[in-house]
């Protein structure tokens, strides 16, 4: 049964037919966590207010403890967040979404093509140096997102490095996990920033990767075959304010902030609801 939260809702929240596919996965994490604990008694958090909560994060860019008193404790909810990343929870709840929105398209639940692409951004001052870096071209100092995205733009993988680490390296790091979790992705197109040792690593994988190169005869903006679809991708993400620069201490949660990102669209995605725009605020 669908319980609506005692208090006005935010414009992050969860609708009912949203919550009825995320329910689930936290419901059955939930249902392991309770065969290892103790049996000590306590408040038991409403899951649903807590995902709520994370999203309004992930949406607003507040910090933890300046959450809005309606929700669980800043403390609880961020524990979650944490615990949910760590057992891999964000990831399977995006992998469920990802399969429903694809099927919901008329394409079979496991792509066969997918586009490769990086992002720098800055850092907060919060982020332990160690975990920082230099991207050179760009001439930003931070972390580096690296993502693959299937050819309607949704998210398969997502690695946060240090802004250092070359997108050839970040590549055939990508390539390698592709090729565990999606065996059935035999083609992958990249930008030049992607050189011999990922094309040859990909070929060793059975993945045909395909350098797209900008029209050098455009000057400025310009559509590029295949690569707009992740450039796209990137777009969307970066309307959820936590993500206009990394704020997350560790890595392995800015990952999770940016698979929250497309949990949101793909949850509206899958329910016909509206995905909010620059166009239709």
């Amino acid at each position: 049964m669908t319980i609506q939260p005692q208090r006005r809702a935010y414009p992050s929240d969860l609708s009912d037919a949203r919550w009825a596919l995320v329910e689930p996965v936290l419901t059955a994490w939930r249902a392991e966590r309770q065969k290892t604990s103790l049996g000590l008694g306590g408040k038991i958090a409403d899951l649903r207010e807590v995902m709520n909560a994370i999203l309004y994060v992930n949406r607003t860019g507040i910090a933890w403890r300046y959450l809005p008193h309606d929700f669980p404790p800043h403390t609880t909810v961020f524990s979650h967040f944490s615990a949910w990343t760590a057992d891999g929870t964000i990831e399977k709840l995006g992998i469920r979404l990802h399969r429903l929105v694809r099927e919901k398209e008329g394409r079979d639940p496991e792509p066969t093509a997918c586009v490769i692409d990086a992002q720098s951004v800055k850092t907060a001052p919060s982020v332990p140096i160690e975990t920082q870096g230099i991207d050179a071209g760009k001439r930003i100092v931070g972390r580096k997102r690296s993502i693959v995205v299937d050819t309607l733009g949704l998210l398969l993988l997502v690695m946060v490095t240090a802004a250092g680490v070359s997108d050839n390296d970040a590549g055939k790091q990508l390539l390698t996990q592709l090729a565990e979790s999606h065996p059935t992705i035999t083609k992958a197109w990249v930008d030049t920033g992607y050189k011999t040792q990922a094309i040859e690593h990909g070929a060793k994988l059975g993945i045909d990767v395909d350098v797209v190169p900008r029209n050098a005869q455009v000057k400025g903006f310009s559509v590029v075959p295949r690569r707009w679809v992740v450039e796209r991708t990137f777009g969307w993400i970066m309307m959820h304010r936590r993500l206009a620069r990394d704020y997350e201490t560790k890595p392995e949660h800015s990952e999770s902030m940016i698979r929250l990102a497309m949990i949101s669209n793909l949850a509206k995605r899958a329910t016909g609801e509206t995905v909010i725009t620059w166009h239709n605020p």
